[in-house]
């Protein structure tokens, strides 16, 4: 069976709360050896930890403060984050970013937490999942101003042109995390990924949001990472067991599960 690992899955979300262990072995069936759970904020630390209990060495969690959740609390938010290192062991710290679309009310907050995140990380050597949202020039900012960190990791639900992707690369060993957008009839990532070799692209489903077609706009779940894989497949014109090989290689890369 081919192997696929979802480097971005909320799967501790509410929307599972009544059949997560269907989804899990959903999942399990189309060959999904991992799920790495990117983090929200205070909230959902618990739920994200319980679950990643449960499920160890299949479900890995992140620690992180998501850029639409910090607001007035957020210097609290953020203590939390680096307090958090010395209750878990985490697999990157993620997701964080900046995020322009919801609310630019806090963009001079979400830049220095962003900042603050990006330095945390390059000091335990843990690689970063990055949300960016209508945000892309003020991402690459706040990287120049990082360029001294050992940065590396995931632009998560990458969106952007050719153009975008080549400048992300230039910033360490990043990948581009691909999901159920490169499905949809017009969107613009067919093209990138025509460009893109695929050492530079993970697999990721964003469940419970996302979801590929033909289940668009229904719940999402990372047994729909295969759709994703299929598509870029067609796309690269190549066997599915490349995408498989080469996404799970890249994935196992950038989080250290081997």
């Amino acid at each position: 069976m081919l192997k696929y690992i979802d480097t971005h899955s909320h799967l501790y979300d509410t929307d599972f709360e009544g059949d997560l262990n269907d989804v899990i072995e959903r999942a399990k069936e189309v060959g999904v050896a991992g799920v790495i759970m990117p983090a929200v904020d205070s909230t959902t630390y618990n739920a994200m930890i319980s679950l990643a209990s449960s499920q160890r060495g299949y479900t890995y969690p992140a620690t992180g403060l998501h850029p639409t959740s910090v607001k007035e609390n957020w210097r609290e938010e953020l203590e939390f984050v680096f307090e958090s290192f010395s209750r878990e062991k985490f697999i990157a710290v993620g997701e964080i970013g900046i995020d322009g679309y919801w609310s630019k009310e806090f963009m001079n907050e979400q830049i220095t937490v962003f900042e603050e995140q990006l330095r945390v990380a390059s000091e335990n050597n843990l690689p970063v999942i990055i949300h960016s949202r209508d945000a892309t020039e003020e991402i690459f900012k706040s990287l120049d101003r990082c360029r001294k960190l050992n940065l590396r990791g995931i632009f998560h639900a990458f969106s952007g042109s050719f153009e975008t992707a080549s400048r992300v690369f230039t910033y360490g060993d990043f990948r581009l995390g691909i999901g159920g957008v490169v499905t949809f009839k017009n969107s613009n990532l067919q093209k990138v990924i025509e460009k893109t070799p695929l050492d530079k692209i993970v697999l990721e489903t964003d469940s419970p949001w996302l979801s590929p077609v033909p289940y668009r706009g229904k719940r999402n779940e990372p047994a729909y990472i295969k759709l994703v894989a299929e598509k870029i497949a067609e796309i690269k014109g190549c066997d599915l067991s490349r995408v498989a090989e080469v996404t799970t290689r890249n994935a196992s890369e950038i989080f250290n599960l081997n």
